[in-house]
């Protein structure tokens, strides 16, 4: 006799309720709402940790180079960056697709002027890397706002190009030339390899969102391999690098400082970290501590349950996007959703497999997690755009208008409106 009909009916009864909330769950999974929810969620949840792993990171070089003695000196600038940068994500979420379609063109032209910048007076160099604007004690990074641009061009002139895209130079023209061989060229121009990297990404993520021929997903390749050559071995500090990753230079008070106290700081960690605010590497051991080689602090204390929550948010966020490619009709938000999600997947990637060894120190940092107000607040809006197009997913909008606030919902409550109603 087989077990279901064996099975007392309080058995059967629990298991058909059991199926049913599973069944409830895996509908809720399926609404309109999901997207905007869990893609916000995982944006804010980032963000949070990013700032208290920068404050852990931080303290003590706040401490050393503060003048009052506050351990909270560069805390309090990603806070600052992260309110405005909630701000500019509040904003863009809002503005309809065919606003980020026509504003595409403004922002990457803007953003390039300002690259333009980084080649005067005005322009900082950073280890080797020209691709900052400095004004006073503030300092911005133009490129950070081109990868906006890029994923925006992109989407909107091959969108616009889509029964055409068999042809090569539909693609080439005017998507890859000028406008991804100019941003591309500004950003090599002042060194920044880390950036040119993620850009490559981005159009490479673009023209394959948009289906172009393969073929020019080879010559792309071969193209981004020959600069990143040249601009290696024609620089002795990205030299250095590459013998520290190939094991040719092991010097623990040269090129090799940072990834080999990297790496302790892991160590350090072990499976369950040696506690929020005790990294031991922070104490001016780890260059960098709270900028590119934050992961390391965050596994030293955390371990390896922070460092799996950490990359766990990465692949909800990449899930997210693939689901709003999917769930969309619009071309152009295929596209561009494409782009975001190459930048950030990609500049994560880097960055982690830096700290771990598995790539050489490029100088990306951690998106959302690491310090840095212009990488911050541009990786926001682009969550915000993100947002927007979630909300653009067939009765999200309406979804979204219908729900009562939680204003309504508390004024609703309350003894005294529940009387007069």
């Amino acid at each position: 006799m087989s077990s279901a009909t064996t099975a007392s009916p309080g058995a059967r009864k629990a298991s058909r309720a059991g199926d049913e909330r599973l069944s409830g769950w895996l509908g809720r999974l399926d609404s309109p709402v999901t997207s905007y929810y869990v893609l916000l969620s995982v944006s804010v949840v980032l963000v949070v940790i990013g700032l208290i792993m920068v404050l852990s990171a931080s303290s003590v070089k706040s401490l050393v180079e503060s003048h009052n003695g506050t351990p909270y000196l560069y805390f309090r600038k990603q806070l600052l960056f992260a309110a405005l940068g909630g701000i500019a994500m509040l904003v863009a979420s809002r503005i309809p697709v065919r606003g980020w379609k026509a504003m595409s063109l403004p922002i990457l032209a803007a953003s390039l002027l300002a690259q333009l910048l980084v080649f005067t007076p005005l322009g900082v160099t950073v280890n080797g890397n020209r691709n900052w604007l400095g004004f006073g004690s503030f300092t911005i990074q133009p490129s950070e706002f081109a990868k906006i641009g890029l994923v925006l061009v992109g989407a909107a002139l091959l969108s616009a190009r889509r029964r055409s895209l068999d042809r090569v130079k539909n693609v080439i023209v005017p998507f890859l030339v000028p406008c991804a061989l100019v941003t591309l060229g500004l950003v090599l121009g002042g060194g920044d390899l880390g950036t040119a990297i993620v850009m490559g990404g981005i159009i490479g993520a673009v023209l394959f969102t948009a289906g172009v021929p393969r073929k020019l997903f080879a010559w792309g390749v071969a193209g981004m391999a020959a600069a990143a050559v040249t601009l290696i071995v024609t620089s002795p500090n990205r030299l250095g690098r590459f013998d520290v990753w190939l094991g040719k230079d092991t010097d623990p008070y040269g090129a090799a400082r940072q990834p080999l106290h990297g790496r302790y700081a892991l160590a350090d960690g072990g499976w369950w970290g040696v506690g929020l605010g005790a990294s031991r590497e922070k104490w001016q051991w780890l260059p960098e501590a709270h900028n590119d080689f934050i992961f390391a602090i965050l596994g030293e204390e955390l371990g390896l349950p922070g460092t799996l929550v950490l990359l766990g948010l990465f692949c909800v966020f990449a899930l997210i996007c693939y689901r709003i490619v999917l769930r969309t009709d619009d071309l152009f938000v295929k596209i561009a959703t494409g782009g975001f999600m190459a930048w950030i997947v990609v500049q994560a990637f880097v960055n982690i497999g830096a700290v771990i060894g598995l790539l050489p120190v490029i100088g990306l940092p951690l998106p959302l997690v690491s310090y840095g107000g212009s990488s911050l607040m541009t990786t926001m809006v682009a969550l915000g755009i993100l947002l927007s197009f979630a909300r653009a997913e067939p009765g999200c909008g309406e979804a979204l208008s219908a729900k009562p606030s939680v204003v309504r919902r508390t004024i609703a409550v309350l003894p005294g409106r529940r009387g007069r109603d």
